[in-house]
């Protein structure tokens, strides 16, 4: 990737995002909270990267235009359609991902004021 210019990188990166948002939609059965244990991110945080994406850029993006960008549709409307309650399996999955991140973060800072 590195042997690429920048605008020829940045259109295949574009055209990957493009790719795994068709990817998310051919998967609506995959839950955000799944997404959010296994990789620590979801469509949510995708809607919020591009609003942050925008913002550095200077240009205006809504947060509601962005979820229906990366959804497909408005996120109420894909929130009744799609969206399931969350199984105690998964909401305590969530819950010890969400303790392992907060564990790594903190030994991260200790190893930093050690460091400092």
């Amino acid at each position: 990737m590195q042997d690429l210019d920048e605008a020829t990188r940045t259109e295949l990166e574009a055209a990957a995002f493009r790719h795994l948002l068709r990817h998310l939609d051919e998967h609506k059965d995959v839950q955000n909270i799944d997404l959010m244990i296994l990789a620590d991110f979801c469509r949510n945080c995708l809607s919020k990267w591009l609003v942050g994406a925008a913002e550095e850029r200077g240009a205006e993006l809504d947060y509601d235009a962005a979820r229906e960008y990366v959804y497909g549709m408005p996120y109420g409307e894909w929130k009744a359609r799609y969206q399931q309650e969350a199984t105690p399996e998964q909401q305590a999955a969530f819950e010890a991902h969400n303790a392992r991140k907060q564990a790594k973060a903190r030994q991260n800072g200790e190893e930093s004021a050690q460091n400092g």
